[in-house]
C-alpha cells in the first residue's frame, strides 16, 4: 500500500486560500499526480480552503471526490510557549534554544508528557489525528498493533492525503514511532510537496511504511517554478527573511 501526503500549495493565509503561485504549483502537481500514480484509491483532505483549493486540481484530473475529515485541518494546539508566557503559540512552533532546554520533546514515549503541552490542548487534539489516521489505514487494511500494522487485507492501493505541514507531521511521524517534535523542529515539507509511503510486508500479516521520497517538489524543478518560502525561516539571523 502507498500513502501519498501533499501539502497545500504556496498559501494565501488572509482568504484561506492560495496565491496566483499556489495555483500554478497544484496545477503542475495534479499533473504529476495524474502521471506518476494513475490509481488512486481515495483521497482525503483538510477542510480548510488552501487544502481544498490544492486538492482541486487533482480531483478534477481524477474526475473524483475526497473524502474531508475536520482533523485533517491544520494542527491548532495552543501553548504558553516558554519565550513569551503571555501569548498562545501554536504548539509545534517553538524557539529552538527553548526545545533544546526540554529535551523529552524528540522522546517518543515522553514528549505528550512535557508539562507545558499537558496544560494545553495537545493530548486531545493530537489522539484525535492518530486515531482518525488509523481508522483510515484499517479502513484499506491495515490495522495498527504496537509500532507496526497487522495486515487484515494486504494491497496495493494509494490514497492520497492533501492537508498541511503540522498535521501531516504528526500522522508521518506516527508512521515512523518517533516524536512530531523531529519533524517540526528538523525539516520543512515545501508547499505543493510530496512526501510518500510505501507497505512492507517481510512477514505475513506484519507491515510497517517506511518513507519513499520527503517533500518532493520535482514537479516545480520540471516547470522552472521556484519552490515557495512559505513554513521555512531566515538562513541567517541577519536575513530580512522570517525569524
Amino acid at each position: 500500500m502507498r500513502i501519498l501526503f501533499l501539502r497545500h500549495a504556496e498559501p494565501d493565509y488572509e482568504h484561506d486560500s492560495l496565491t496566483e503561485k499556489g495555483n500554478r504549483e497544484a496545477l503542475f502537481l495534479a499533473k504529476r499526480i495524474k502521471k506518476e500514480f494513475p490509481q488512486i484509491k481515495q483521497f482525503y483532505c483538510s477542510p480548510l480552503g488552501r487544502a481544498k483549493k490544492t486538492a482541486s486540481y487533482t480531483l478534477k484530473e481524477f474526475d473524483q471526490e475526497a473524502i474531508v475529515f475536520p482533523w485533517l485541518r491544520e494542527f491548532d494546539a495552543s501553548i504558553h510557549r516558554p519565550d513569551d508566557n503571555n501569548n498562545m503559540h501554536i504548539c509545534w512552533d517553538w524557539m529552538p534554544a527553548d526545545v533544546n532546554d526540554h529535551p523529552d520533546l524528540y522522546s517518543p514515549s515522553r514528549f505528550d508528557k512535557e508539562p507545558i503541552l499537558q496544560e494545553s490542548d495537545f493530548k486531545a487534539k493530537y489522539d484525535e489525528v492518530i486515531n482518525g489516521f488509523d481508522r483510515i489505514l484499517e479502513h484499506h487494511g491495515y490495522q495498527r498493533d504496537g509500532t507496526m500494522y497487522r495486515v487484515i487485507s494486504s494491497n496495493h492501493d494509494t490514497i492520497a492525503i492533501f492537508s498541511h505541514f503540522g498535521v501531516s507531521s504528526i500522522m508521518i511521524s506516527h508512521l515512523m514511532n518517533t516524536s512530531p517534535y523531529s519533524i517540526w523542529q528538523n525539516a520543512i515539507a515545501l508547499p505543493s510537496s510530496l512526501t510518500e509511503f510505501i507497505s512492507e510486508e517481510r512477514q505475513q500479516g506484519r507491515a510497517l511504511f517506511r518513507m519513499n521520497q520527503f517533500s518532493s517538489i520535482s514537479h516545480l524543478e520540471e516547470m522552472n517554478e521556484e519552490a515557495s518560502f512559505s513554513g521555512r525561516f531566515c538562513e541567517c539571523f541577519d536575513d530580512k527573511t522570517r525569524h
